[in-house]
């Protein structure tokens, strides 16, 4: 499947999400990243997204701007991410305190050697732990990415990206799901 088809399934009454797709997945569009943050970016957000064929459209855009290792750390970042954003949820929201101050014991290796840049990891789980809704993880990973100079409009746009992907992913969902009622009905 590729980013037309999935375009024509956005419904009309949500057009703008297709104008806003087309915008975020180019460099004019997400001031302050390259192709290829952008496309790390928008892969790791489908996959956190968890709609298949909008993922599949993205990973094989994302193909041609990136290599195997820079694909991989894409879904390195959204796995690394689903676990993170739960258990450090978890630590926020309970109002015990005591689980802030003890060990996570959960394995992160791959935050050491990502297969992409750091900066463009740190990106990619910004932009996941958004779409996770993981308060503590996003305010981290836009820490580390200022304490490394990246500029706001930069941050900003990992997470317009991670917004248009989700939006859009929900909305087929929906879409697709009321099809059948919206059919029955008439």
């Amino acid at each position: 499947m590729n980013l037309e088809t999935i375009k024509s399934r956005v419904p009309d009454y949500a057009k703008d999400l297709r104008l806003n797709l087309d915008s975020v997945l180019t460099e004019s569009g997400a001031p302050g990243l390259s192709a290829k943050q952008i496309a790390i970016i928008a892969l790791a957000s489908a996959i956190a997204s968890r709609h298949a064929p909008l993922t599949e459209a993205i990973a094989a855009k994302a193909a041609s701007v990136l290599n195997a290792q820079e694909l991989d750390a894409a879904r390195a970042a959204a796995a690394i991410m689903a676990m993170n954003n739960i258990y450090y949820r978890f630590t926020h929201l309970v109002e015990e305190r005591e689980y802030e101050t003890m060990r996570a014991s959960l394995r992160m290796n791959v935050m050491a050697n990502p297969g992409c840049s750091k900066i463009d990891f740190e990106l990619a789980s910004l932009a996941v732990s958004a779409i996770n809704g993981c308060g503590k993880c996003v305010d981290s990973h836009e820490k580390t990415l200022k304490k490394h100079d990246v500029p706001a409009l930069a941050i900003q746009s990992a997470a317009r990206i991670a917004a248009v992907i989700h939006a859009v992913a929900v909305t087929i969902e929906q879409a697709a799901a009321a099809a059948p009622v919206i059919a029955e009905a008439a």
